[in-house]
């Protein structure tokens, strides 16, 4: 009997999905996008992606996949990605790394707002907050997140460390928002993320199979 496939792995051996059947969740499919000129060119490896996909790895217990990619420092292949995580490959959560400083080739957030139809400007604001507490440049960020049709769009620092500084804290309301924008119901790990929900609106089976 031949031996089963490998799961997909992103660079460094980050996985491109996890979770479990047996959680009270729904599948979900998330996408990252780093965004960095040198790291798209090859002149060296990304990391900031994989460190995002192995925050779902350790965070969500639902069945998640994910679209990894990665783009250089120009508002229209950003804008290009993010619509095509979120109208064609279905992504509910689209996370970006990169590109949210203010050098001049810094344009994530304005792709991002291009290519919304509404702001959530209250996760920039908590990212900030949080980052001040390591930084005092963290003020020099210009991170925001916004929605697309049902899926969220958010962007993280560029350096793995204040990605997971800032990311296990604002995690802990997003399956929330993806739920309110009629997207799946994602569990988490409560040991490294415990998501707020009112609890009227917390599972507490899973639903039967249509």
């Amino acid at each position: 009997m031949a031996a089963p496939a490998a799961a997909p792995v992103a660079p460094g051996g980050a996985p491109l999905s996890g979770g479990s059947a047996d959680s009270l969740g729904d599948p979900a499919r998330f996408g990252v996008l780093t965004v960095s000129d040198r790291a798209s060119a090859g002149v060296y490896e990304d990391l900031s992606g994989p460190a995002i996909l192995r925050f779902f790895s350790e965070a969500v217990a639902s069945p998640w996949t994910a679209q990894y990619r990665v783009v250089a420092d120009e508002r229209a292949d950003i804008e290009a990605a993010l619509i095509d995580l979120v109208d064609t490959q279905g992504c509910c959560l689209v996370v970006t790394t990169g590109g949210t400083g203010p050098a001049p080739r810094d344009v994530t957030p304005e792709a991002t707002e291009a290519v919304c139809s509404r702001m959530m400007p209250g996760y920039g604001e908590q990212m900030r907050a949080i980052s001040l507490k390591y930084v005092p440049t963290a003020v020099l960020s210009r991170q925001t997140a916004g929605i697309r049709g049902r899926a969220l769009i958010i962007n993280l620092p560029g350096k793995p460390k204040s990605i997971r500084e800032t990311f296990d804290e604002v995690f802990k309301c997003i399956p929330y928002c993806v739920q309110l924008l009629e997207g799946p119901y994602i569990e988490t790990v409560p040991e490294v993320v415990a998501a707020f929900r009112p609890p009227n609106d917390r599972r507490t089976a899973k639903p039967a199979a249509a």
